[in-house]
This record gives structure tokens, C-alpha cells and sequence, in this order.
């Protein structure tokens, strides 16, 4: 008798591939082929979940004769050497026009850099980005592949069946070639380390200067996920603070070390940035700021700092903690901004065909970001594909517009206060610096023509410009000093 085979496989069985393999499983027309390097994992995911129907393989050669061409499997495994080793075992068994799907938080390059190499074989290569988690995984994460048009053709209806579904479409769509997946799912997680900390700022400020308490606070955020504010991170964000510690009554955010974990795809997202000179300031500082948190030697020895600070009373509870969710929107607007920014950028440098409003749309579900006013981003994009900026388009412009008296009190009474909302600030003084009309960078290029003769540019005249600073500092062109 002949073994069904399978039109889908999975190899790496830790949480995330045994959740995304139950979940690929459990839609119509699918049958899974699954492998891990110990047959133990294997065993008992299929002792645990007979329904799924998987067909086990032991060997890299049984894995690949169970799956029907062209053979496409995804691999579940630790980014690094863990993927290359299977990527390498994969190539050996697999043949031209096969598809080996990179589903980890690999980093971008890494994916460019595989995917040239499987090329060479006939083999198509896609990184894939999976949002949403353990829970996503299994139930329906959003998915952010890049890779070959024709890898894209099998594949497609496969990642459409797992996907989490928004307004009735699957939140996932061909990135683009090669590490555009792996890319658009870094910048994912660096709006996701922005979003996270402006609500932690908001918290704080809402318990240090509000009085309340995290039950109460946990309401307003309850309250505030009715609204334009509506989103995962907002929702979970009230269940938190609703919780109580069993062992000493008191809430459990109160009982966590206030020291924050990373898992490098925030500083991945800032160093690219960088590299693309792209100003992600919210997200650099959502970074920065978990970095800090992280030092506890270093707070230890400044905590005895002078502050030289002023006490921040609050009249009107009400009017405050509305000033707060202004200026937390308003903010948040400007990390999905920069965001987009990156992601327009990369797409320039990498030549991918990245359409920024399928992005918002495959992260109205299944992912951590995943918010209301993606919608918003969306029509934003198909009314202007050309948009220079997000926060420009007209419903951001004036959203912003109407949160900037809030945004602004917020942020100079944490100063004044001593609260660190780095954020909050950095959001709000780039918002100055995009829309200044004249920036102080005329003065940091002439320091820069003075002690290196980097040259500048004239507002009057085309051409680059050197001054001779020593002497009767003469002007001349940039052409005429060489």
C-alpha cells in the first residue's frame, strides 16, 4: 500500500512548529509531514494529537519521500547555525523547483544571504515572517513570506489557509523577493518594542502623577480599547494590571523586576535603520530603554543623583489621564511612521515591490501590533501610494493635530517632574524636526566642512562648497579644492 503523502512539512518541533504544524493540520486539504532531529519530540506530538493525521519521518530521506512535489517544507528552528544546518540537509534530499519556507526570526541579511546560495541549486527559498506567537501559530498568526514569484504559487494557498483572518481576508501576502519577509517582520517587531514602551510610559505616568492605582489603570485601559486606541497590546495591557500576585496580594506588576528582556529583532530594526539612514527615534529609544532597565548596577549607583525637579499636582484626574491617551496615540502614530519609513526605504535599497497598505492590512490580525487604526494606514497608502510620510496623510495629520496641546503638556511635565518618558519625547521632537522649516544641520555641516573639508551645499547656488577656514576664510567650489 502506498503512504500518503503530504503537501506541507515541518521540520523543528519546539512550540512554535509543533503549534503552526496542529494548525496547518487542521485546515482542509492539508496533510503534514513533520521531522525533529530527536524522533522523541516527533513521538509525542503525534501520542498527543492523533486527529492531526501527521505522517512521521525519523531521517531528512524519509521526510523528503513523504512530501509530494514540488516538496515544500517549513522549518521551525533556532535562527543561526541551527537553520544553515537545516537548510544544508534539506538541499541535499530536495530537488530543483522544491521549497525550503524559513519561518524563524532570521535577520534579514541572513535570509539575502541564503537565498542566492539555495538559488544555486534550483531550489526556491523564501523567509517567511510569523507573527502572533505561540497562540497565533496554532490558531492563526499573521504571515510575511518573501521569496520567488513561483515559490509564491504553491505556497500561497497554503499560508492562506493557517493565516488569521481580518474583515474576512487572510492576513498574509507576498512581501516581496528574497529577505523582504524577514525585513517587513523586523520592522514588525520594532513598532512592536515602540508600541509596548509608550504604553509602559503611559502606565507610569498615569500611577506616579495620576495616583492610581494598577486596578484603576487597568480600567482606563479597558476603556481606552473601546476606542481609536483599540488594539492587542492595549487589551493585554489591561489584563495585566488586573492581576494580582497569589504569594503576596499585592498587584503583579508590582512584584516583576523592572528589568526589561529583548530578543534583538528591536536593535536589528534600529541598526538597519541606520544603515538606511532612516530616523527611528521612538523605536531607538523603545530599545535604548530596555537596555537601561537592564543595568542594575548603573541605576544602583545613580539613584542618589539630584533630581532637580518640580512636583506635578493634577487638578483634573479626568482631564489628565485624557491628556495621556492623546499623547500615547499621537505617539504611537509616529512609530507606525517611522516605521513605514523603514520599510519605504529598504524597499529602495533592496529593490523590493513592498506595497505598504497589504503590509497594514496583513497586521490587522494574527500579530502583537495588530491595532484599529491599521485600517486607517491602509487607505492612507491606497489614496496616496507615493505618500513621503505617514503621519502627513490627511487622518493622521489631523489626529495628530488635535492630540499636540495634550502631547505637549505630557511630555514638558514629565520633564519638569523628573518621569523619564523617552518616547514620548523623542516622538514629539522628531514631530518637530519633520515639520521644521529650517533645521540647525546648516551649522553641524559647517563644523563638519571646518575640521574635515566634507563640503556643503549653498541655498542660493548649485554645486558643493569648501571654506579655506585658516586665513581670509575664502570660499571655493567643492571642485575647485581638489
Amino acid at each position: 500500500m502506498t503512504q500518503p503523502q503530504a503537501n506541507i512539512g515541518v521540520v523543528g518541533l519546539a512550540v512554535m512548529g509543533s503549534n503552526l504544524a496542529r494548525n496547518l493540520a487542521s485546515r482542509e486539504g492539508n496533510t503534514v509531514a513533520i521531522f525533529n532531529r530527536s524522533y522523541e519530540k516527533t513521538a509525542t506530538l503525534i501520542e498527543q494529537h492523533p486527529e492531526a493525521g501527521f505522517i512521521a519521518t525519523s531521517t531528512y530521506e524519509e521526510f523528503a519521500a513523504a512530501l509530494q512535489k514540488p516538496r515544500t517544507a517549513i522549518i521551525m528552528v533556532q535562527a543561526g547555525r541551527g537553520t544553515d544546518a537545516v537548510i544544508d540537509a534539506l538541499t541535499q534530499v530536495f530537488e530543483p523547483g522544491d521549497i525550503i519556507v524559513d519561518g524563524g526570526n532570521a535577520l534579514f541579511t541572513d535570509t539575502i544571504r541564503r537565498e542566492k546560495a539555495v538559488r544555486e541549486t534550483g531550489i526556491n527559498f523564501v523567509g517567511a515572517g510569523i507573527s502572533g506567537g505561540e497562540e497565533g501559530a496554532l490558531k492563526g498568526p499573521s504571515i510575511m513570506p518573501g521569496g520567488s514569484a513561483e515559490a509564491w504559487q504553491t505556497l500561497g494557498p497554503i499560508l492562506r489557509s493557517i493565516a488569521a483572518v481580518a474583515e474576512g481576508e487572510p492576513c498574509v501576502t507576498h512581501v516581496g523577493t528574497d529577505g523582504a519577509g524577514h525585513f517587513v517582520k523586523m520592522i514588525h517587531n520594532g513598532i512592536e518594542y515602540a508600541d509596548m514602551q509608550l504604553i509602559a510610559e503611559a502606565y507610569d505616568l498615569l500611577r506616579r502623577v495620576g495616583g492610581l492605582t494598577p486596578a484603576e489603570i487597568a480600567e482606563i485601559f479597558a476603556e481606552w480599547n473601546t476606542g481609536e486606541l483599540e488594539s492587542y497590546l492595549i487589551e493585554i495591557t489591561a489584563e495585566v494590571l488586573k492581576q494580582v500576585d497569589a504569594t503576596t496580594g499585592k498587584p503583579l506588576v508590582d512584584v516583576i523586576l523592572d528589568q526589561a528582556g529583548a530578543k534583538g529583532t528591536g536593535a536589528w530594526t534600529v541598526q538597519s535603520a541606520l544603515d538606511l539612514g532612516v530616523p527611528v527615534s521612538g523605536i531607538a529609544e523603545a530599545v535604548f530603554a530596555r537596555s537601561l532597565s537592564s543595568k542594575p548596577a548603573q541605576r544602583a549607583a545613580a539613584r542618589t543623583l539630584p533630581a532637580g525637579s518640580q512636583e506635578w499636582t493634577v487638578d483634573d484626574r479626568a482631564a489628565f489621564v485624557e491628556d495621556v491617551r492623546r499623547a500615547l496615540y499621537a505617539s504611537k502614530i509616529i512609530a507606525y511612521s517611522q516605521g513605514f519609513d523603514a520599510i519605504v526605504a529598504g524597499a529602495e535599497q533592496y529593490d523590493w515591490d513592498i506595497k505598504k497598505g497589504e503590509i497594514a492590512k496583513i497586521w490587522r490580525a494574527g500579530c502583537i501590533i495588530r491595532a484599529q487604526f491599521l485600517n486607517r494606514i491602509t487607505e492612507a497608502y491606497a489614496a496616496d501610494p507615493e505618500l513621503v510620510a505617514l503621519v502627513t496623510a490627511p487622518y493622521f495629520a489631523d489626529a495628530v493635530a488635535g492630540a499636540l496641546p495634550s502631547w505637549r503638556r505630557v511630555v514638558s511635565g514629565a520633564a519638569l517632574a523628573g518621569i523619564p518618558t523617552p518616547t514620548f519625547a523623542s516622538s514629539l521632537s522628531y514631530y518637530d524636526g519633520l515639520r521644521a522649516d529650517r533645521l540647525p544641520a546648516a551649522l553641524v555641516q559647517g563644523q563638519r566642512d571646518f575640521f574635515g573639508a566634507h563640503t556643503y551645499r549653498r541655498i542660493d547656488r548649485e554645486g558643493t562648497f569648501h571654506t579655506l577656514w585658516s586665513g581670509d576664510r575664502t570660499e571655493i567650489s567643492a571642485a575647485d579644492a581638489h
